[in-house]
């Protein structure tokens, strides 16, 4: 296997744009990378800037009606079919539309395929992660699903077992969806309750098809929960689910949105408990995958004082140079976002947090405790599914 990480990357995903005051803002996307050329990162592994996905990639999750939908309302936005999600206040309609998001797509599917023919152990696109879309159409500012393709393309390619975790703020309904009937994925999702948040799924008893009893994994967190409840959940459920489905692959999203400052959402979780859970992923990856990762990026609204952070954290992780959290953002940085936003940028890699949690299986439970309550409902929702003690 490649000892290298490999980064994907091509200034044209800034074009994934749904205009002016639409909270998906892509100069998250050009702070995040120039944060990363700023500390060097792109020095320490491969950027590659692959194709885009075509038309029998697309089809590997995206039925073809939705595609030529989405490839007439890109020519003509102002006649976008609605039906098919398009041109609605979530995903408006813009004239290139199809080309960015199947670029976007493009990259998830190359980083899959980078891993799994072993040319490098991790790859990384946080341009990716947009996790809503669904085969028949676009849903809550995602219009191709790439974490879905990636995974798809590592099924063809003879992966018998992936893993997908899914640690944005909201349900990674769109992934769970292409895969619910297949037992050869492990979705997993920590999100925000649906009673408190789009898109409203997501719920502990969502566990797969007949056919794949066990293969979703739902993890409702209650509204407010912060870093302590957030790791606490993560490692009550993911470890031993990795442990028991033993995957080849594993592919993560990590949507920034979870973050106290994001604007779209109810969780308090800080960056230094995000970065944390990357170094999870990472670590899981290598115990359980042998080394395979391919991580994504995902939401995240706060775009100059959270995402280029969280997300350079993530690349800096995968390419074997973690950043030191009290480590100071380099002011050529800092001067690209005042040129680019007008708004100053952060001073420094940390919110200034040393996040701490207990362990649920060494320190027991409160039953009466909701963010326990949400993970007993989980555990028991699906660790009987894998031979797993709830």
């Amino acid at each position: 296997m490649g000892g290298r990480a490999q980064l994907m990357w091509d200034e044209a995903v800034t074009g994934y744009d749904f205009g002016p005051g639409h909270p998906m803002d892509p100069v998250r996307l050009a702070l995040t990378m120039r944060l990363v050329e700023a500390f060097g990162l792109d020095r320490e592994m491969r950027v590659v800037a692959a194709k885009p996905a075509g038309e029998s990639t697309l089809r590997l999750v995206h039925r073809e009606d939705y595609i030529a939908a989405v490839r007439a309302a890109s020519a003509n936005p102002r006649a976008a079919d609605t039906s098919y999600g398009l041109g609605t206040e979530d995903d408006p309609a813009f004239e290139g539309m199809h080309d960015a998001a199947a670029l976007i797509a493009g990259q998830s599917v190359a980083a899959a395929e980078a891993v799994w023919h072993g040319q490098v152990a991790h790859a990384v696109n946080f341009a990716g992660g947009l996790h809503h879309a669904m085969p028949g159409g676009a849903s809550g500012f995602c219009v191709y699903n790439d974490a879905a393709l990636a995974v798809a393309r590592l099924l063809e390619l003879g992966a018998e077992r992936v893993a997908y975790v899914d640690v944005d703020v909201h349900h990674g309904d769109g992934v769970q969806a292409a895969f619910w009937d297949d037992p050869r994925v492990l979705t997993i999702s920590l999100h925000e309750h649906p009673r408190t948040l789009f898109p409203q799924t997501g719920w502990p008893e969502e566990t797969g098809g007949r056919a794949a009893e066990g293969s979703a994994v739902n993890l409702a967190l209650p509204a407010g929960t912060g870093d302590a409840g957030w790791l606490r959940a993560f490692h009550a459920v993911v470890p031993e689910l990795l442990a028991a489905f033993r995957p080849q692959v594993l592919v993560s999203q990590h949507g920034a949105d979870t973050h106290f400052e994001d604007p779209l959402a109810h969780l308090a979780v800080s960056l230094d408990a995000q970065r944390l859970v990357g170094e999870a992923c990472h670590e899981l990856a290598h115990r359980y995958a042998e080394g395979r990762w391919v991580a994504l990026g995902g939401g995240g609204y706060a775009v100059v004082d959270v995402v280029p952070r969280s997300w350079a954290h993530l690349v800096a992780i995968a390419a074997g140079r973690r950043i030191p959290p009290e480590t100071g953002v380099p002011e050529e940085w800092r001067s690209q976002v005042f040129a680019l936003t007008r708004q100053l940028g952060p001073g420094r890699m940390t919110d200034g947090v040393r996040p701490e949690w207990r362990s649920f299986d060494e320190h027991g439970y409160d039953p009466a405790d909701r963010l326990d309550q949400a993970i007993l409902a989980t555990r028991r929702a699906v660790f009987p599914l894998h031979g797993l003690l709830p």
